[in-house]
């Protein structure tokens, strides 16, 4: 009988924010597969649980995984953890997760701490929907690019990024994205939890260097690039509306259900008009 895949969340900061479930899962495996086990050794000391680690970094990601699903076949449990947080959130698990599913070994989320949502409902930006894009690439270039695709993205945007890199990241933001609302939360359940609100303009101008790790949010497009098209077209006459959507190819049924779209009113008001002007 296979053993069964643990991903357990773990403190982000705050080791009271361990949830009673990840003690008692933690204490029962068989195994802690962990991304730095010197990091995740503190932790088990401190809640006074001895179990064998086994190291799982990114770079080793791959290979370990073939370690783990060996004894969960041998009927072994075993909880995977990483430094801080929820394991598979820009943090390794995903590979791990997708050969335990190929092998019909059943998994279990432990939920607890993650630093994204922390942040998103002390930021005072919308939570009602929002976009995590985790770390941008490193490549100044791809940074930019990615930063573009994302430009009429209309959900709060949610990113990490780390101190030494957080000026020229906020900079190119600023750059692409324009000079939007945003919160820097820094250093979330710890002693110097901070928020910083402002714009991406203002929000670096504090007189002490930033330190400890962040979590970046971006006030969403006000309007996608589709919906601006759409106002310019609505301010258009009927006719010029008609004309522009037939050279597009829609169909009369097609063309009035856009336009009265535009203009906000009945399908029907519509037809009755183009009737009259015999189009």
């Amino acid at each position: 009988m296979n053993g069964k895949l643990y991903l357990v969340a773990t403190p982000i900061g705050n080791l009271e924010d361990i949830t009673l479930r990840a003690i008692k899962i933690l204490k029962e495996v068989d195994y802690i597969a962990a991304e730095d086990t010197r990091h995740t050794l503190k932790l088990l000391n401190h809640l006074e649980i001895s179990k064998p680690l086994i190291s799982y970094y990114k770079e080793i990601e791959k290979e370990k995984s073939d370690i783990l699903l060996h004894k969960l076949r041998e009927g072994k449990n075993i909880a995977l953890v990483s430094d801080a947080g929820t394991p598979g959130i820009s943090d390794p698990g995903e590979i791990m997760v997708r050969k335990a599913i190929e092998n019909q070994i059943e998994i279990i989320p432990i939920p607890g701490a993650c630093a994204c949502i922390s942040a998103l409902v002390g930021s005072g930006l919308s939570t009602k929907e929002f976009s995590f894009i985790g770390f941008l690439p490193t490549n100044q270039n791809e940074k930019k690019e990615k930063l573009e695709e994302l430009k009429e993205e209309t959900r709060t945007l949610i990113f990490y990024e780390a101190p030494h890199k957080l000026k020229n990241t906020i900079e190119k933001m600023e750059q692409v994205l324009g000079n939007r609302e945003c919160t820097l939360a820094r250093e979330l359940t710890k002693i110097h939890e901070e928020f910083i609100r402002g714009t991406l303009a203002t929000v670096l101008q504090k007189d002490e260097e930033l330190k400890g790790e962040f979590v970046i949010l971006v006030k969403g497009a006000e309007k996608t690039k589709k919906e601006i098209e759409n106002e310019k077209i609505a301010e258009r006459t009927l006719e010029e509306q008609y004309h522009y959507y037939q050279q597009q190819g829609f169909e009369k049924k097609e063309i009035i259900k856009l336009i009265a779209k535009n203009q906000k009113v009945s399908k029907n008001e519509i037809y009755q008009y183009f009737l009259k002007v015999k189009i």
